[in-house]
C-alpha cells in the first residue's frame, strides 16, 4: 500500500464525494491565497486592476471610520494608525466589484427601482449613520448646535466702573 503525497494515508474507500469536494476547495484556496501573497508587494499594478473593475461595474462599498481620539489617560494619540490596512481594503473593494459584477448576469437580481423606496433607503442610511456619529459626539460631549452651550459675554462690569466711564 502506498502511504505517499498522493495517497496522503487514505484507503480507496474514503473518497467520498465529500471527500473530493473538500480536497477541491482545499487545493483551489491554497492556489488563491498563493497568487494573493504574490500580488501583496505590487501595489500600482492592482490598483490598476481594480480601477478596471470599477470601470466595467461602479459600485461603492462603505468603509469604516478612521482612527480614535485617547479616551483613557494611559491610551496614546496615534493619529496616523491605519485601521484598514490597504491590502485588505483593495481586496475587500474588488472583490465587491467583481461579485456586484457576476450578480448582473443574473435576472433575479435586476429589480426595478421605485424611487421612493429609493429616497426611504437613503434616509434609513442617513438617520442611521448620522445617530452614530451623534451618539459620538454626545459621549465626547461635542455639542455644534447654539443652545446648550455656554455663552461668554465679556467681563461684567461694576457700577462703580460704570460711572467712571461715563465722566
Amino acid at each position: 500500500m502506498d502511504t505517499g503525497a498522493a495517497g496522503a494515508g487514505l484507503a480507496a474507500g474514503d473518497l467520498s464525494p465529500t471527500t473530493i469536494i473538500s480536497r477541491w476547495r482545499f487545493a483551489v484556496s491554497q492556489q488563491y491565497q498563493h497568487l494573493l501573497d504574490k500580488t501583496t508587494p505590487h501595489v500600482l499594478y492592482r490598483w490598476i486592476a481594480c480601477l478596471f473593475v470599477a470601470f466595467v461595474d461602479p459600485q461603492i462599498q462603505e468603509i469604516s471610520d478612521g482612527p480614535t481620539l485617547p479616551t483613557r489617560g494611559s491610551d496614546e494619540f496615534r493619529p496616523f494608525v491605519r485601521r484598514l490596512p490597504e491590502f485588505k481594503f483593495w481586496y475587500s473593494i474588488t472583490k465587491a466589484f467583481c461579485i456586484a459584477f457576476v450578480m448582473t448576469f443574473f435576472s433575479a437580481f435586476d429589480v426595478p427601482v421605485f424611487w421612493p423606496i429609493l429616497l426611504f433607503y437613503w434616509v434609513v442610511l442617513f438617520s442611521l449613520t448620522m445617530r452614530r456619529q451623534i451618539a459620538h459626539m454626545v459621549k465626547y460631549r461635542y455639542v455644534p448646535f447654539t443652545f446648550g452651550k455656554q455663552r461668554y459675554d465679556g467681563k461684567k462690569s461694576s457700577p462703580e466702573s460704570e460711572s467712571v466711564l461715563k465722566d
